[in-house]
């Protein structure tokens, strides 16, 4: 076989893997917007169907002989040859250990476990979810044993989200976090409150619809390339460079909610917009690593849309969407009350300050599930106590508690670390960025582009052609979570008159 035969047969390979991965983003996306309620057990079929062919097709011994050429003759590759030869020889290896039996049985679980997942929260009835959970977690500790039986399981399922994290490395990362939040929040516990009343008046859906237009025009997104649709739980949906999808769910009690849902998704669709050309249909489109996409989507939410010339540059904009409700308010006020710090219960709707202490609990709970440590049925009483030990609330039920997100329905064992990551790293970010730029003075003006522009130079281009830590490299330098620390101290100090 001639090197650029071999080359052809790995576009051609890749392309098809694509066609597959666009088929099951295609119907999760309809079952979670459009789709009539008790039509799950079709799109298992379907899902299930297609994991086979993919399984099939990726784990076949064609797949592995091709990989090994390419592989010896890594040295006359490009970069990007090489580094699609060397990501797809990774995943290779970990999918023949996977019995394609098991793989099918998978997908259509955890589609029938979103479908589950559903009801319960409706019902807030987690006895419902709990033996689809079960489920879920004996699969994810025997997936652990296949991605690399060296590693404790649950740093196996780490390395999916975040490669080289631990659990060691976590503790100590969540250690110095919780040292500093911690007293910052018992300091501002003693300081009267600003009044957030008014962001819970009544708002219409249709304008807050409208609203979010308009935030994603202030965010640069192009929206014949992106579009928004409404889902229980927000998320963001990447085919490729061209076609993003993101969702919200609009609460006409809480403008808050969908205001802040939007723009953080927005931060997701804007890594994904932003990736080379030349990368895309490949294994190397998409973001690199789930910290370094949470860094985007927190980056746009708390760093920039939670500031105060962010908030300045858009409020009269918003009090025209919401003349009555926001009549009597000022910037100021709006400002000081998107930022009012209080220990709740919903993770989405967390301030900036307290959201770790809400990923703390989900770590704890999912490092004892998968180490064992943890039956699932105690799930609820665990989650309720760390709920009172980190954050000194009553969780009420299950809806506000452990069947408030949407990750372990589908699988996601080993993500919510990266939601904390992903903010120091964003913080990070933000002290280099504003060595090299003027970022204020733009976004004052309601105006992105070169907060984006920055961002996609640093992080966004390179989809997966580098390493994740050598993107955080590039835009973070030497991480250090104290900085992210210092950050917090510094901001909310100004905002509480500490």
């Amino acid at each position: 076989m001639e090197l650029n035969e071999a080359l052809a047969k790995l576009a051609e390979l890749q392309k098809k893997l694509y066609a597959y991965a666009a088929a099951d983003s295609a119907l999760y996306l309809d079952g979670t917007t459009v789709a009539p309620k008790d039509t799950a057990e079709g799109r298992g079929v379907a899902l299930g169907v297609l994991a086979g062919e993919r399984h099939k097709l990726f784990s076949t011994p064609k797949t592995g002989e091709l990989l090994d050429y390419l592989w010896a003759r890594r040295n006359e590759l490009d970069q990007l040859h090489r580094r699609q030869t060397e990501e797809l020889r990774r995943s290779y290896a970990q999918l023949t250990r996977i019995p394609a039996e098991e793989y099918m049985e998978y997908a259509m679980l955890t589609n029938e476990a979103s479908d589950v997942w559903h009801r319960a929260k409706e019902n807030s009835d987690f006895e419902l979810f709990r033996p689809v959970l079960e489920k879920l977690v004996a699969f994810n500790i025997k997936f652990a044993g296949y991605y690399d039986s060296a590693k404790a399981p649950y740093d196996a399922l780490l390395n999916e989200y975040e490669r080289g994290m631990t659990m060691e490395y976590l503790d100590g990362f969540f250690s110095t976090l919780r040292e500093r939040i911690v007293p910052l929040l018992h300091a501002i516990g003693k300081k009267e409150q600003p009044d957030d009343s008014f962001l819970r008046r009544h708002y219409p859906v249709e304008a807050q619809r409208k609203f979010s237009d308009y935030l994603m025009e202030v965010l640069g997104l192009d929206r014949a390339h992106c579009t928004i649709g409404e889902t229980e739980h927000p998320y963001t949906l990447n085919f490729n460079n061209k076609d993003v999808r993101i969702t919200t769910r609009y609460d006409e009690d809480n403008m808050n909610f969908s205001m802040y849902s939007v723009i953080h998704e927005g931060g997701h669709a804007k890594y994904e917009l932003g990736i080379r050309d030349d990368v895309q249909y490949t294994c190397l489109a998409g973001g690199v690593s789930m910290g370094v996409h949470e860094s985007q989507s927190r980056f746009y939410e708390n760093l920039i849309g939670r500031s105060k010339p962010f908030i300045e540059a858009i409020f009269p904009k918003t009090r025209e969407f919401f003349p009555e409700q926001l009549s009597d308010v000022t910037a100021e006020q709006f400002y000081r009350a998107v930022n009012k710090v209080q220990p709740s219960l919903i993770r989405t709707e967390a301030d900036e300050l307290t959201y770790c202490l809400h990923v703390m609990v989900r770590y704890e709970i999912e490092k004892q599930l998968i180490g064992g440590a943890l039956a699932v049925k105690d799930v609820p009483e665990t989650w309720n106590r760390l709920y009172k030990e980190y954050l000194g609330v009553d969780v009420p039920n299950d809806k506000q508690g452990c069947l408030q997100d949407s990750h372990w329905s589908g699988g996601s064992f080993g993500y919510f670390p990266s939601y904390a990551l992903g903010s120091a790293y964003g913080a990070q970010m933000l002290k280099n960025m504003e060595r090299d730029i003027d970022v204020w003075g733009p976004v004052a003006r309601g105006d992105l582009s070169p907060v984006s522009a920055w961002l996609k130079e640093k992080v966004h281009q390179y989809g997966g052609l580098l390493e994740p830590a050598d993107v955080v490299k590039n835009a973070c330098g030497q991480f250090d979570p104290a900085v992210f620390a210092d950050y917090l101290e510094q901001k909310y100090a100004k905002l509480y008159n500490l």
